[in-house]
């Protein structure tokens, strides 16, 4: 880290991701005078929660797509503040592959990124410290006709919608479990889409024996009570204890099957009725991006990184907050992006960090981590999901591997956990790298997901990595 008695020394704090987490981080830390860098592989501040339309599409009121336009309008105009005054820079469009701890005595980090939309560029950035707000991204459990065009994610729909006022279609079903299917299918009914279905296989009855945590949160409640009204509002038929079978289509999505689960997580036989739709947005929660908190080192809590009070990380000069920490949602974020900042603040100038200062934020911190862990409990996904799973249904969209290629991975050869059945099988191996399809690879091996080491955080060129080093620090 920066010596703090050194003459002209400013400590540089490195922030990579500029959603609620990373804005209020690169804010708070700003204001107690450290250098902040802001990378973000978007072309604007905001994540996918402050997604807005870009501006050629002359948007009037982009605000109507939010339900906290209030809070993104002051992180705005504090982060447009430190830009202006120099304390903050905000580089845009860098897609960040690989974090690097530099040796004594240099000490510090390297931010390796790649820049543009074509992502062919090197860039580099050196920091002092650095603070990962890397977000999470959505689980998809797989199910016969999943592949079909017109089968998107709840948070696909949502940015559509969101950054450029479209959508996939006329007619849809909005299914899965999650927090998440509630604004998306508002949403969508909202922009004039006829939601058949919002098809959830949450037990209405997990809600009730929640309910002292969740009344914890009253804000919350009323969120949820305000989205139902809406629902009801626009005639959407609610289909709880429910879950997809099969998607169905020749050249694209035609229809859907649903059925009803029984008590065990079973789809209950004679249950399944058809539903014709163009779009189905179907998703089953949401993972921490930890990819590079892994390469650095950092201890992991099941599939989010480990952070102290201060969120700090067990790997000096290295914070983490938001939703690679756990999934939590906005307000979640912005409380521990707030710590963060402050906390990197004062290690980085070399003061004792002062709790009291961001006391309001650890209560809420507290009460939203009880919330959620609450919620996570109510929207598991279907105990049985797998049985829907056929031998032909494809898991691994990048390499096309099929389900019964992973049971028989399982039950003839002997493999017992996910990487095994990638050596097997090549299901993992293709561009995502397991990040779509290693939930299924998991289930259907019979195991508990856990998070895949990888020693960069996305695809690089062999020739940017045969040049590393040799970029112009930024």
């Amino acid at each position: 880290m920066t010596d703090p008695n050194r003459e002209g020394a400013v400590p540089h704090l490195a922030v990579i991701g500029a959603g609620p987490a990373g804005l209020a981080a690169t804010v708070a830390a700003a204001a107690l005078g450290v250098r902040v860098t802001l990378v973000d592989s978007a072309a604007e501040a905001g994540g996918q929660f402050y997604r807005r339309p870009a501006a050629g599409l002359r948007a009037r009121r982009p605000q109507a797509l939010h339900h906290q336009w209030r809070t993104w309008e002051r992180l705005r105009d504090a982060l447009e503040g430190h830009l202006r005054a120099g304390t903050v820079r905000h580089l845009t469009e860098h897609h960040v592959w690989f974090v690097e701890r530099r040796a004594e005595p240099d000490r510090g980090f390297t931010v390796h990124a790649l820049l543009g939309p074509e992502q062919e560029e090197p860039a580099e950035v050196r920091a002092d410290a650095v603070l990962l707000a890397t977000g999470g991204y959505e689980k998809v459990l797989p199910f016969p006709g999943w592949t079909l065009p017109g089968v998107i994610t709840p948070g696909g729909a949502q940015a559509m919608l969101k950054g450029a006022l479209a959508v996939s279609g006329r007619t849809a079903v909005v299914a899965g479990t999650g927090p998440l299917l509630l604004p998306v299918a508002t949403g969508l009914a909202a922009a004039g889409v006829e939601v058949a279905a919002l098809v959830d296989s949450a037990d209405p009855k997990a809600f009730v024996r929640q309910s002292r945590a969740l009344a914890a949160q009253p804000g919350k409640v009323v969120e949820g009570a305000g989205f139902a009204a809406r629902l009801l509002r626009h005639r959407v038929r609610l289909l709880a204890r429910h879950t997809i079978v099969e998607a169905h289509g020749s050249e694209r999505l035609e229809a859907v099957t649903v059925a009803h689960l029984d008590g065990d997580g079973r789809v209950r036989p004679g249950s399944e009725r058809r539903i014709p739709c163009d779009t189905l947005a179907v998703g089953h929660g949401m993972l921490p991006h930890t990819d590079l908190a892994e390469t650095l080192g950092c201890r992991l809590d099941g599939l989010g990184v480990h952070v102290d009070a201060e969120q700090r990380t067990d790997v000096p000069g290295v914070w983490a907050a938001g939703e690679t920490t756990g999934i939590g949602g906005n307000g979640l974020s912005l409380a521990e992006g707030h710590i963060a900042g402050r906390s990197a603040a004062a290690r980085l100038c070399g003061t004792a960090p002062d709790p009291g200062a961001w006391a309001a934020a650890a209560k809420v911190r507290t009460r939203l981590r009880t919330f959620f862990a609450a919620l996570d409990s109510v929207y598991a996904p279907p105990a049985h999901w797998t049985e829907q799973v056929t031998d032909d249904t494809v898991v691994c969209r990048c390499e096309e591997v099929t389900g019964g290629a992973v049971r028989e991975a399982v039950a003839e050869l002997g493999a017992g956990d996910p990487r095994t059945v990638k050596l097997l099988t090549r299901a993992g191996m293709g561009w995502c790298q397991g990040r779509m399809c290693g939930p299924a690879v998991a289930g259907l091996a019979g195991c508990e997901l856990t998070p895949s080491r990888r020693p960069f955080a996305r695809p690089v060129p062999l020739g940017v990595l045969a040049r590393a080093g040799e970029t112009d620090q930024q």
